[in-house]
This record gives structure tokens, sequence and C-alpha cells, in this order.
């Protein structure tokens, strides 16, 4: 293929479809008690609030330029909107993990929990889709989801249950769980609020259970250096580590879970990396397939996983530098995602509790 042919890319495919629909252009004045209900309105998309009671923080980090925000300000709403985009994004992302593991009998999850477990929890549920397919798959199990905001359905299997809830308060579950489940929340706490998750996750995990952790790496790496090397999506990885590390929620889980999960007391720990194309670019058809997913999910999401970060914590960008945010980057992603071979890269960590277990897989 000639270089210098270019590939259009569709300037609209990412905006919301209702985008002109008033609730879009909603005044930042609007009533502190509907924003809980709600979340907040920025930037076109809804963000979750994580604490009634610091609500008040919401708008006083609001910098259109990019800057630093004062110091001591906390920013106490989750960084990753709540709306029906980021919720195809979550799909998507579901959707990837089941085909890249679709030659296991549970490609669901990797802990072994036996054919019969009693009690399974997922933490950051998003759409619920993970929740509702192992509850589906073990209908004499008890599966909840929980999450800071309800997720759009109207109807899920009689033994799965969605909550909305903080899970860096107290827990009030009685019943010890078989599997702890957690993905993507990459970036949603601070070094303290890590650590307390691990330990109520420990804490509430029977003996012989097993917590689960899937996170995906924010990187965008090209193994045969088509990727040019001016690209944005080279410098978008970056640039959002160092937004994350402004804003005291650091991004790198799938680096550190490993450890995370062994000072909470874990035992038996295995990491799974994966290595995922972002286009049908690949020879293999199974990865080919994972590779249009995961297009789409990068397409879909990358405005998402970056708005909030870098309008907030990103620093100024020269002329010319296409402002590093999620639109300029679907544009180039969906223009190099046919061509050039780039990826990016996931990983899933999980450790059991000591007591009488079942052996892990291989």
């Amino acid at each position: 293929m000639q270089n210098d042919i270019v590939i259009a890319a569709d300037s609209h495919v990412y905006l919301p479809a209702d985008i002109s629909a008033p609730s879009d252009w909603r005044s930042e004045t609007t009533s502190l008690e509907s924003d809980i209900r709600q979340g907040v309105l920025e930037n076109g998309r809804i963000y979750q609030t994580l604490r009634e009671n610091k609500i008040q923080y919401a708008f006083v980090t609001h910098n259109p330029y990019g800057c630093n925000p004062p110091p001591r300000v906390q920013t106490d709403f989750r960084s990753v909107p709540s709306d029906d985009q980021m919720f195809e994004t979550y799909e998507n992302s579901h959707l990837l993990m089941i085909i890249c593991d679709s030659d296991l009998e549970n490609p669901l999850y990797h802990a072994p929990t036996g054919k019969l477990p009693k009690h399974i929890l997922d933490i950051g549920t998003g759409k619920g889709s993970w929740a509702i397919d192992v509850a589906d798959m073990f209908p004499s199990a008890t599966v909840r989801g929980v999450d800071l905001f309800p997720p759009p359905l109207s109807w899920i299997p009689p033994n799965c249950i969605l909550e909305v809830d903080d899970i860096l308060r107290s827990w009030t579950w009685k019943d010890p769980f078989d599997l702890v489940h957690i993905k993507n929340l990459d970036g949603s706490f601070n070094a303290q609020e890590q650590e307390s998750l691990y330990k109520q996750c420990y804490d509430n995990i029977k003996p012989g259970g097993w917590i689960e952790q899937l996170e995906v790496s924010y990187f965008i790496e090209c193994d045969d250096d088509s990727l040019p090397g001016h690209s944005v999506l080279r410098s978008w990885g970056p640039r959002l580590a160092q937004a994350a590390q402004k804003a005291g929620r650091p991004l790198g889980a799938m680096h550190t879970m490993r450890d995370s999960i062994a000072n909470a007391g874990f035992t038996d720990i295995h990491v799974k990396d994966y290595k995922l194309p972002i286009g049908p670019w690949p020879r293999d058809k199974q990865l080919k397939e994972v590779g249009e997913v995961n297009h789409q999910h990068w397409m879909g999401g990358m405005e998402g996983y970056g708005m909030w970060l870098l309008t907030h914590f990103g620093g100024p960008l020269a002329l010319g530098e296409g402002g590093g945010s999620g639109l300029y980057c679907t544009n180039e992603a969906g223009a190099y995602g046919y061509e050039i071979s780039y990826l990016s890269t996931q990983s899933t960590g999980l450790g059991e509790k000591a007591g009488t277990g079942t052996k892990h897989r291989t």
C-alpha cells in the first residue's frame, strides 16, 4: 500500500447522538441535589459523584486552560464518565476479553472457584454485563455488581443483584465471597484508598476464595514501528499518566496489582498478560476479531478515559500537537486502525486467600 494514501476519518463518528439536546447544555449552576442523583455534566459527558458531602468540589477544579488546579483542591467524582457512550465502551471491553479467552471452558474469569460458587462480587460493574453473564453461568450463586451509578438495564437474572454504593466505605454484606472481581478501575483511587480496597476484599473473601483483577494499559504500543513517531497516539498514554499523577490517582495498576494483592495477604498469585491488536491487521483469525472489537473499544473510549484528566490536569500543548484529548486521538485511531500495526496491553492478576481452595488451572 502506498504511504501517501490517506484514509479519511469521519469527524462526526464520535459526537454524542443527543449533542443538541437541552440537557447537554445544562447550566453548571444546576442544583447540587440533582447532581448527586444524575451526576455532574462537564464537556458534554456525565461524571458520577463519589460522596454527597463533597459534591461542592466538583466545579472548583474546572480549568479550561489545562493548567494545574489550585493546591489542596479535592476531586471527588469519578474521572471516567457514567453515560451511554461509556457503557458502550465497557460492553466492547467485556466482549473483547470473552473473545480472547474463548478457548477456555469459562471465558469470564480465571479463578478456580469450582462448579458451585455461592457468592461473587463484581466491583466497578459498569453496565453489569460481566455480573449478568456470571449469574447466568452459575444460577445457584448470588452475584452482586456494585458501582457508583445505576446501570441502564430493565431486566437482570433473579440471582444477580446490581447495587449503587461506594466500595471505599465499610462493606455490609454478610456472606463471605468465593470471588471478588475488579475490572478497569485504574486511576480511580489514591494510594491510601487502593490499600483500603484490597484490605476490604481480603477481609470479605472466605478462606480458599479468590480476588481477580483485570486492568488495561493506556499506553498505545507498536512492535514494528509502523506507528509514526510523531503520532499523538504515542504521547497520549504518557500525557494521561502525568495528568493522573497530578490528580493523585496514579495509573499503572496492571504493573502494581501483583504486589498490591500480595501485600493484602493473598497467596498463590498469578498474572496473565494480553497483547491486543487495535484494528483487524493481524493475519491470525482470532486476533483479527480481537482487533476489530478492540478498535471499537478505543474509538469509543479514548475521550471518556482522557477527557477529565487532560482538561483538569494536562499540561499546555504546543500549536499543532492536536490537543492530546479524545476527539483528535479518536480521529487518528480511526485513520490508522486498518493500516498500522498498533496495539494495547492488558493484564489479569489473581490471588487466593489462604485456606482450602481449588488448584489454579494452567
